[in-house]
């Protein structure tokens, strides 16, 4: 915990600073959610394929899910969705031609949610 999943265009794969993004964000989720930064963990799956409304072509899509232990108040979790947002802005530099789509979510775990480390 923090478990974070980005999904992104491959359109994006060198417009985004996806390190930087991660060690940022990171920083982030110790400050305003009180996390361990050895407890963040950062996944990347790049999409090859998005279609936004009618139209496939134009369009970059990128999602952050941030999954949290229960126990976060509603305003620091959109505090922290803010902040990935701005994080995002920060660190997805522009591409002609391509529209961004970004987005972000920072829910609660569920409660069967189990790890363990080796």
């Amino acid at each position: 915990m923090p478990n974070i999943t980005v999904d992104y265009s491959a359109q994006l794969e060198d417009a985004f600073d996806r390190r930087g993004f991660a060690l940022a964000l990171h920083t982030e989720v110790v400050e305003i959610a009180a996390a361990r930064i050895e407890a963040c963990k950062t996944r990347f799956r790049r999409t090859e394929d998005t279609t936004v409304g009618a139209e496939a072509d134009g369009h970059a899509i990128v999602h952050v899910g941030v999954g949290l232990l229960a126990g976060r108040t509603e305003e620091t979790k959109a505090r922290l969705t803010e902040r990935t947002l701005e994080l995002l802005r920060q660190h997805v530099k522009p591409v002609d031609g391509l529209a961004l789509h970004a987005s972000a979510e920072v829910r609660d775990l569920d409660p069967s949610y189990r790890k363990f480390e080796s």
